[in-house]
């Protein structure tokens, strides 16, 4: 069978960095951090105090006061961009078909302010079980993809996502696979994560899995640097519009780039822990390059995962080195969670998304927070340290890796006719 070719025709951004695509791109090109002190809700007792939050995000500039109350923050992020995205590739009634038009979206943990909001209003009760009727319609994951349907009347594939940190490229390689076996013409696919809350925050506190630098929260990001103390939380929602080449070019879309293909495979070790040999890291890279039909010496540039752990970065690095060989001297890699923190379920279609304007513009976007070279870690790589460089981007893969020993990987090339 002849698989049918994917294209990326829209795309819709809310960030750390900005509330649109242009935003993001820029921030991400000028080297920006997006932490800063928690406002969220008082973090003064917490061992952790700063995040990556949103910033300025309205959402009475997509929906009325009454549905944004019926909306946890991760569903509202989801249906402003996947509004932008919808406006950017130019969808209407007109040049699609609802019925072929399909909704995969991810989320790590979903509605979690909801559903700790609501317990705590209980136990502060008499014991007396009232809770809001929109509690678990608000709560569940999958709302987002659901909305974001009965939004704009899509009537195709609709469905969640989830695996831990992986699960928007996860969404992404779903609604590939869906478009390439011809199950529909377009798809809306993404992820949404807002997380940052006494729940959250104070969930990766107890695991020792985030940063402590309350002192300097914009450089506490620091992938790959020897003084990195852990990942710094982020919140964010993406939407790519991934759509069938023919179909796209019958309704004259713009495309940004061509999804070469992904791969996703299982570490089998440890419930929070990576591979110490990066195994499944390895191994889904070498997915996705058969999937892609590539060599290792066609990837130009990979936006790594590297959340700024001690053992997560150093398991990348170990497994991008043994993909990749010699080549791996070649590329550039960067973390761009040094710049908008670690989105979660939201952090691969983000970082797809850095990968797709990579390729467009051809300029990496840095590793910023650099100070002190890790001598564990093989100084011969080009980490994009603390400043953007220009090259010619090709293809450029994005890796994503999830609590559980999920991960997922996506590869993006430039669009040739």
């Amino acid at each position: 069978m002849q698989l049918k070719r994917v294209v990326v025709t829209g795309i819709g951004a809310i960030t750390p960095l900005g509330n649109n695509l242009d935003e993001y791109w820029k921030g991400l090109v000028n080297g920006v951090s997006g932490a800063d002190m928690i406002t969220l809700f008082d973090a003064t007792k917490f061992k952790t105090r700063f995040a990556c939050e949103v910033k300025g995000f309205d959402p009475g500039e997509y929906m009325d006061r009454k549905e944004a109350r019926k909306t946890d923050r991760f569903a509202q992020f989801a249906i402003a961009a996947s509004d932008m995205a919808v406006r950017d590739a130019g969808l209407t009634k007109e040049n699609v078909d609802p019925d072929r038009v399909g909704v995969i979206f991810a989320s790590g943990i979903g509605g979690i302010v909801t559903f700790q909001d609501e317990v705590i209003n209980f136990a502060q009760g008499d014991g007396t079980p009232r809770f809001n009727p929109f509690f678990i319609p608000k709560m569940i994951l999958d709302i987002a993809a659901g909305q974001i349907s009965m939004r704009h009347g899509f009537r195709g594939p609709n469905f969640a996502v989830v695996s831990a940190c992986a699960s928007s490229t996860n969404g992404i390689i779903a609604a590939v696979d869906n478009l390439r076996l011809g199950k529909a013409d377009i798809i809306l696919a993404g992820g949404s994560e807002a997380v940052i809350s006494m729940a959250g925050v104070g969930g990766f506190n107890a695991m020792k899995a985030m940063s402590e630098r309350n002192d300097d929260p914009k450089t506490a990001s620091r992938p790959y640097d020897k003084d990195r103390d852990g990942f710094v939380m982020g919140e964010a929602a993406g939407v790519l519009i991934l759509e069938e080449y023919e179909h796209a070019v019958k309704r004259g879309a713009k495309i940004y780039c061509e999804v070469a293909g992904g791969g996703a495979t299982a570490d089998a070790y440890h419930l929070t822990a990576p591979h110490p040999e990066g195994l499944g890291a390895r191994n889904v890279m070498i997915a996705a390059l058969k999937d892609a039909g590539m060599k290792a010496e066609d990837i130009d540039y990979i936006n790594t995962h590297g959340t700024s752990t001690p053992l997560g970065d150093g398991a990348e690095v170990k497994a991008i080195t043994e993909v990749f060989g010699e080549h791996a001297y070649q590329m550039n890699i960067s973390a761009t969670k040094s710049m908008t923190g670690h989105c979660l379920g939201a952090a691969g279609v983000i970082e797809a998304i850095a990968c797709i304007k990579a390729v467009q513009d051809d300029i990496i976007p840095p590793t910023i927070n650099h100070f002190t070279d890790d001598p564990e870690l093989d100084s011969r790589l080009n980490f994009t340290f603390n400043t953007a460089q220009k090259r010619t981007v090709n293809v450029a893969l994005s890796n994503t890796f999830g609590f559980g020993g999920h991960n997922a990987c996506v590869i993006v090339k430039k669009f040739v006719a």
